[in-house]
């Protein structure tokens, strides 16, 4: 089943079999294809929608739609990194709830117009804070999520993606950078521990893309 996505969102894993309820009401009886990473559903009146998952592959043996919903929205142990120049936040999560947290704030000059010897001198001053902030944020790391890596079964990342790939080339994260990330990573404006409690609940919503049959008359 291939088709034109013509509209992504994004569902909560508490309200996903609910959604799919209205969404066959709305098209009639469905007709489901259980793939590694991804359920694609086909309503009798031709209206197309994928079911992304970003966890584990779907197991071979799957081929009724509730277990593979059981296997989109489980409780799952995972570890989130999020980091930008100013700021990191760090944590574990049991499900939906935060067991274990940290968020540092970090001092990074702002660019300068400056030209010349001055602005040379600048860029170095704030490429030392950038380094500082990003130890930093591998500090908060290693020690609060860790120690939790045995049972961690992904790691859920987000903010600057060059600073992301600079606090997880510390040697002590190693294992850490090991574990799946099929998690796109997120956009945070900031690294705050609201930002972080949000991006949990983000990272258990499973992505829904629909063609421009089922947008046109998607569920709430």
């Amino acid at each position: 089943m291939s088709f034109e996505v013509a509209h992504r969102t994004s569902v909560p894993a508490d309200r996903l079999a609910g959604w799919l309820e209205r969404f066959a009401a709305g098209h009639g009886q469905l007709v489901v294809q259980y793939l590694p990473d991804a359920l694609l559903l086909s309503a009798t009146d031709g209206a197309l929608a994928r079911l992304v998952n970003l966890w584990e592959p779907l197991p071979s043996q799957v081929a009724d739609l509730d277990t593979a919903l059981g296997h989109l929205t489980r409780p799952r142990t995972f570890g989130l990194l999020l980091v930008r120049k100013g700021a990191d936040a760090v944590g574990v999560a049991e499900a939906d709830e935060l067991v274990a947290h940290r968020v540092s704030r970090h001092y990074v000059q702002a660019r300068t117009k400056a030209g010349g010897w001055s602005q040379q001198r600048f860029a170095r001053r704030r490429d030392n804070q950038a380094r500082s902030a990003y130890r930093q944020a591998a500090n908060d790391a290693f020690e609060v999520v860790v120690p939790h890596l045995p049972r961690l079964e992904a790691l859920v990342t987000g903010g600057d993606r060059r600073a992301l790939a600079e606090v997880l080339i510390d040697p002590r994260l190693q294992a850490l950078a090991r574990l799946p990330r099929r998690h796109p990573v997120l956009p945070v404006p900031d690294a705050r521990l609201a930002v972080l409690a949000d991006a949990v609940r983000r990272a258990r919503s499973v992505p829904v893309e629909l063609d421009a049959r089922a947008a046109g008359q998607a569920p709430g």
